[in-house]
């Protein structure tokens, strides 16, 4: 049985709790589940919010691609990835990634994997809000987000 896949991009916050519970409904043999919620942090008080746009379609193209890869390496279940766009303050959510399966070990793989590929390569563009009211600044991938994503080529 294919796993179920859920990819969406919207402006509105999520409840993760809520959103996991949905995932797994129904699905039998699930032994694992670990989620990741990423939250945009204000940076030691500098950072006010973050600004992320996209291109509709595009992102959620690339990003169903990338769940479709963990879900041929890792045996998932279920695996959701939902990210948001937008203005997004200091503290709000971010991004959610959901990943099921029997055992822990698949889920935290495909959960890390697909994290990963959003940090660094899903088409997403990050402007900085910053508090003091100065101009914010784009944003590009960090040098460690592209390690953690080297450290996939080499695995399975």
């Amino acid at each position: 049985m294919a796993a179920r896949l859920v990819v969406r991009v919207q402006a509105g916050d999520f409840d993760a709790a809520a959103e996991t519970a949905e995932l797994v409904a129904g699905l039998a043999d699930v032994g694992a589940v670990v989620t990741f919620t990423g939250v945009c942090r204000a940076d030691d008080g500098r950072l006010d919010a973050l600004e992320l746009e996209h291109y509709p379609g595009m992102a959620e193209a690339e990003i169903a691609r990338i769940a479709g890869e963990a879900a041929m390496r890792w045996p998932v279940t279920a695996l959701a990835t939902i990210h948001r766009v937008g203005k997004i303050a200091a503290g709000d959510n971010i991004v959610l990634v959901v990943a099921a399966s029997s055992h822990r070990q698949a889920a935290f793989d495909a959960a890390g994997f697909v994290m990963d590929f959003l940090k660094s390569r899903a088409p997403f563009w990050k402007k900085e809000h910053l508090r003091d009211g100065a101009a914010g600044v784009w944003v590009d991938a960090r040098e460690s987000d592209e390690d953690a994503l080297s450290k996939w080529s080499t695995q399975r």
